[in-house]
């Protein structure tokens, strides 16, 4: 008789097939083997997850009396990866974990965990990628040596606390106050005590990565340090899941994606800017890496590090120490307040637009603050959150606008290559001549981007010279100029060099850059997120602000040397806000203070737990009435009434790609309630999608613990 085996493979989406699949083997397999196994037509690779004996299985029939589908008509596995050793028992529990909070298949969390090329190999295919791997590839790294860096008071205290306690740790550090030397010194001292130790370090940002592998790989030694991002090619991802799954590799660096790395000695995982929103994947199984972190180092036993200068009010709030009446937080809140070399903040300098005259981009007073730098061979980051010429074309004739024709949004104006792109769905069209609609060839750009920042500064500063008499160098890093291969390299590098003068970028140059020659930062026009509808929008705002202060005077030594203080100027319509007050004093404490305040009297996050239900349809009607069905039919479900069901609404953008989208805000003040009532409405969802309500319904999904909404 065979073994049955249960396999986790990546069925499509609603298929309503299960978790796992059953199929013989003559022999046993492990759990966590990775086998290929046929799905239809198909030969797709499935995670073992469990495999019953031929006696276990005939007990099993025998009980059930009768079976679904009898053993013998069980299709046989394909083949077994066995050169590779079987994903462990914590890996599988992270993963089924993921599926059940973030409502979502097994097998879905469990390939997209893997990389992508594995899944496309045969045994003899993997079998032969395995020998040709180096021998470098296998060599452990020498011991880790410590940095030569002095540590402050303040880190050496963190790095005390992290050795004796448990945590997990939200380190609170402001920009510039050594977070990174904190976590080096961490895995130095986790490496030093278990040489067969191994620490995962995320970041939010793809770009952000190469420098810290860098500084890790200087620490440490290339053969004991790889990265997983989405970045890299299919054969780069491969061999370092392979490096981390076999244990050669010491320490990850990685992305959200980096969560799932099968790392069977894992010990210390670090979440660096971990407020930020990159961390919550917002396509399929929408999972967070950050929440995601912190479960799978209770699993494992690892110690769990968060590090933030800006912390997200979650974690603030999970950090809160105990008082009377409230046992506190289960987080460690570590405080580092001070820069390294006892540099000061910068001052944060509010210019009121309502005083200055009309359509004035950059005020006068800032305009001479940054020639100011520009004579001193200091440099300046402006800062402008919208990418592009301008947000929108438009005609003063008759009113028309660069609409895009699949989706409720404006084409975004590219003056570099004359093109009217939509951000969203990527409709692209040269810019036209004239009007479509009236035939005017006086169309215009309305409102601007940082390519039409960028123009506008050259223009101020065209008459400007260097004490050496050359022209003002400005550069612009956003998505559209750091498209090429390498161009993010080669610009940074320039900045770091000194080439660049004055910086004009989106949030990609925001946070996490070390620019040792920035004396000044300006955001010119902050003021949107102000009044969003978005209740988590000023948080992301102080936060994104803050960063961006941080990159201005990270050097003491330069600073004393060109007689200059590090400065963040502010233009804004409303500068009275309490946002700006708490900015102004670099005060994280009392703004997160208030919001939370606001939060708790609303019942909103960290207060109340949130998912979303989304339905994308041919029409708005029909992604609605899909909603409000579920929301009726959720009312026969156990639990029912400690959930709030909110009536369903379009999106803000509600057409997308010529897809209607909608989406209705599930509540409760209890995790648990949540949970249930999600697990419950799956199979009523599956039922309506095939039902009437569901008809002109492309697709639907859960999203728990929602970011944006």
């Amino acid at each position: 008789m065979n073994w049955c085996i249960h396999v986790a493979v990546q069925t499509p989406a609603h298929s309503a097939l299960g978790d796992v699949l059953s199929y013989t083997s003559p022999c046993a397999v492990a759990p966590g083997a990775l086998v290929r196994v046929p799905l239809g037509r198909r030969e797709v690779l499935g995670v073992v997850w469990a495999a019953r004996s031929p006696e276990e299985a005939a007990t099993d029939e025998a009980s059930a009396g009768a079976l679904d589908v009898a053993m013998p008509d069980l299709k046989p596995i394909a083949g077994v990866l066995d050169a590779l050793p079987a994903l462990g028992d914590a890996w599988r529990d992270l993963v089924g974990f993921a599926a059940r909070y973030y409502q979502r298949s097994l097998g879905e969390i469990a390939l997209a965990a893997l990389p992508p090329q594995l899944r496309d190999m045969s045994a003899v295919q993997l079998g032969r990628r395995l020998k040709r791997r180096s021998a470098a590839a296998d060599r452990v790294a020498a011991a880790p040596e410590a940095g030569p860096v002095a540590l402050t008071p303040e880190q050496a205290q963190a790095l005390a606390r992290i050795e004796a306690e448990a945590g997990p740790f939200l380190l609170f550090g402001s920009t510039g106050s050594g977070k990174t030397e904190v976590y080096l010194r961490s895995v130095a001292a986790l490496l030093a005590r278990e040489p067969d130790a191994q620490a995962l370090v995320m970041v939010p940002e793809i770009n952000l990565t190469p420098q810290l592998e860098a500084r890790f790989k200087a620490r440490f030694g290339a053969e004991a340090v790889v990265s997983l991002h989405s970045g890299m090619t299919n054969p780069q991802r491969l061999a370092s899941w392979i490096a981390a799954h076999g244990g050669s590799a010491r320490i990850v660096l990685g992305t959200r994606m980096a969560v799932f790395a099968s790392m069977p000695a894992l010990r210390l995982i670090v979440v660096d800017e971990e407020h930020d929103p990159s961390y919550k994947q917002q396509e399929g199984a929408r999972y967070s890496a950050r929440d995601l972190a912190v479960w799978r180092g209770q699993r494992e036993g690892a110690k769990v590090v968060l590090g933030s200068a800006t912390p997200s009010l979650e974690s603030w709030h999970r950090s809160r120490p105990a008082t009377a009446g409230d046992a506190g937080g289960n987080y460690l809140r570590l405080a580092m307040p001070s820069r390294v070399g006892a540099v000061a903040l910068p001052a944060v300098r509010l210019v009121d637009m309502n005083l200055q005259p009309p359509r004035t981009v950059i005020s006068g007073a800032l305009l001479d603050a940054i020639g100011q730098r520009i004579a001193r061979g200091e440099q300046s980051m402006i800062f402008l959150n919208r990418r592009g010429y301008a947000p929108v074309l438009a005609c003063g004739d008759c009113g028309w606008k660069s609409e895009c024709p699949h989706c409720s949004a404006y084409r975004v104006f590219h003056k570099i290559d004359r093109t009217l792109r939509c951000h969203h769905c990527g409709f692209t069209e040269r810019v036209p001549r004239a009007c479509p609609a009236c035939g005017n060839p006086d169309i215009a750009p309305v409102g601007r981007g940082t390519e039409r920042l960028e123009e506008h500064l050259g223009e101020l500063f065209a008459a400007v010279r260097h004490a050496d008499g050359g022209a003002v160098r400005i550069a612009r890093i956003d998505a559209d100029s750091t498209r090429r291969q390498g161009a993010l390299e080669s610009q940074l590098a320039a900045v770091h060099a000194g080439e660049v003068d004055v910086l004009v970028g989106t949030q990609m140059i925001a946070k996490g850059h070390d620019f040792r020659r920035i004396t000044l930062v300006a955001a010119v026009n902050p003021d949107g997120a102000l009044f969003s509808s978005d209740f988590r929008a000023p948080e992301r705002l102080f936060s994104l602000l803050m960063q961006s202060a941080g990159r201005a005077g990270r050097d003491a030594a330069y600073l004393a040397a060109q007689g200059s203080t590090a400065e963040m100027w502010i233009q804004t319509h409303h500068p009275q806000h309490p946002l700006f007050a708490a900015l102004r004093r670099h005060d994280h404490a009392g703004f997160a203070q208030g919001e939370l305040e606001e939060r708790a009297a609303a019942g909103m996050p960290p207060f109340a737990f949130q998912a979303l239900l989304r339905a994308d349809a041919r029409t708005q009607e029909a992604a609605q009435a899909f909603l409000n069905a579920a929301s009726a039919a959720a009312d026969s479900l156990p639990g029912a009434e400690l959930v709030t069901r909110y009536p369903a609404v379009p999106l803000t953008i509600q057409r997308i790609a010529n897809v209607e989208r909608a989406q209705m805000l599930i509540e409760s003040s209890s995790r648990a309630a949540l949970q249930r009532l999600l697990a419950g409405w799956q199979p009523l969802l599956h039922g309506l999608r095939k039902a009437p309500e569901g008809k002109g319904v492309i697709r639907w999904l859960v999203d728990v613990d929602p970011q944006s909404i």
